[in-house]
């Protein structure tokens, strides 16, 4: 089987070449492309020269890159690793065998369970935010993922050629979960040793910037993949504002058979029937949804028989 190992890249001259190297031994047989995103310092020569494929993607961030590496690379299984070296090459095979066996499409690179995260990671906040969105997919699809954001994962071809990749940036891989919660892709997730990012090699994530998309990734979640609850929460705030502003209208009236408090009642009527319209537009998208489930699963079944024709052709 045809083995791709996929690495975005932005300025990794410091590790770029053990990361590369240390797959080599642990893969001699695999093709290591290195997909370079705008760096301004050696990455591409330094990963050209240790004999890795170098392809360049203009588009700035992690999911463009992802985008393109989805669509360019063709193979049976694919590692996907940070150019950081913070994820042991050591650990490939483990994570390899559940697509070698057939049991999983897309295994995740575990770094919690053990806690070396713990240990070697120096920015707390981004922990913070890794746990908040775990907590948030855990209850929106009732499952026990341990690990959602951890850049090392391995697919089958399976999973690759069908995911749609939308996110542009470091949204990726939270949308990858997602995508294979959503549509019903066999997920495995094994522990893996985590290290921090060797001395000279800086983080390209921001404490600010990213924590406002990890609260905006949250909602999209919602938004997208679970639209009645989410409008249907929305709904609930309005009716309670409605009651708060209504409740003294209606004690009023109840009272003296008379309301004065006209302009009151004129919002509490407006909010009211604002609430029924955003609860109807989550009833109506959550239909939709479900219909985009449906055609994804038969354009799921189109693929596998034009994969099938192939290889019978073959």
């Amino acid at each position: 089987m045809k083995t791709a190992v996929l690495i975005p890249c932005y300025n990794e001259e410091v590790t770029i070449e053990k990361v590369i190297k240390d797959f080599k031994r642990e893969l001699p047989e695999a093709e290591i492309y290195v997909y370079d995103n705008n760096s301004k310092d050696k990455t591409a020569e330094i990963a050209r020269k240790n004999g890795a494929i170098v392809k360049h993607e203009y588009r700035q961030g992690k999911g463009n890159v992802v985008r393109s590496m989805f669509r360019d690379v063709e193979a049976d299984v694919y590692v996907m690793v940070d150019g950081d070296d913070t994820y042991p090459a050591e650990e490939v095979h483990k994570l390899m065998k559940p697509i070698l066996e057939g049991k999983a499409d897309m295994v995740i690179g575990d770094r919690l369970t053990n806690g070396t995260y713990q240990k070697e990671n120096k920015r707390h906040f981004h922990e913070f935010g890794n746990n908040l969105v775990k907590k948030a997919i855990n209850i929106a699809f009732k499952t026990n993922l341990r690990d959602i954001m951890t850049g090392y994962r391995v697919f089958n071809k399976f999973f690759v050629k069908t995911m749609p990749v939308m996110s542009p940036k470091f949204e990726i891989e939270t949308e990858m979960s997602l995508h294979a919660l959503d549509k019903k892709f066999i997920i495995e997730e094994i522990p893996i040793v985590y290290r921090d990012r060797p001395e000279g090699s800086e983080s390209k994530l921001n404490t600010i910037s990213d924590g406002i998309k990890v609260v905006k990734t949250i909602v999209k979640m919602f938004k997208d993949f679970r639209p009645r609850q989410f409008f249907w929460i929305i709904s609930l705030i309005f009716i309670l504002i409605g009651l708060i502003v209504g409740i003294p209208v209606i004690v009023e009236f109840a009272q003296t058979s008379y309301i004065t408090k006209l302009p009151s009642a004129v919002l509490a009527t407006g909010i009211m029937i604002f609430a029924i319209i955003i609860a109807q537009c989550g009833v109506i998208l959550d239909t939709v949804v479900k219909q985009h489930r449906e055609k994804y699963e038969l354009e799921l079944s189109r693929y596998v028989q034009l994969e099938k024709l192939k290889d019978n052709e073959k």
